[in-house]
């Protein structure tokens, strides 16, 4: 006869986490990557104007990039350390349950997809600011 075992949140959420702090990895290397670039292309000074705006034009997509990869960091940061405390896989919003095919696309969603939907709807209207980030 066999004991079933009741799945513990760490255990059932491992692959999770394992695809978690992989895709922390990758951020963190491509932000590295991104920078070595932007470092090694920047000329001393520039010749003209020309050379100038392109640049700075240069440096304003390299911030751009930067800032959604670091929001996306700790988005994926948040996530893990929702699988640490237990509170994985449960809507922020509405605190149900976040069905396994959304955490599949998307392993660092805070929210099920209605209240996501919900959250994106206030946010577009100017009502929402989402202070929860930082976790």
């Amino acid at each position: 006869m066999s004991k079933l075992t009741k799945s513990t949140p760490k255990t059932r959420f491992d692959n999770y986490e394992k695809l978690l702090r992989k895709k922390a990895e990758e951020v963190r290397r491509s932000m590295s990557a991104q920078k070595v670039a932007q470092v090694v292309t920047r000329l001393d000074v520039p010749s003209d104007e020309g050379d100038l705006s392109q640049q700075s034009h240069e440096e304003w997509i390299f911030l751009n990039r930067n800032t959604l990869e670091i929001k996306l960091l700790r988005e994926v940061e948040a996530a893990i350390r929702r699988i640490e405390q237990g509170t994985y896989g449960v809507c922020h919003e509405c605190e149900e349950p976040i069905s396994p095919k959304r955490l599949d696309a998307l392993p660092w969603a805070k929210y099920c997809v209605k209240c996501q939907e919900e959250v994106a709807a206030r946010a577009a209207r100017g009502e929402y600011d989402d202070k929860s980030d930082d976790e």
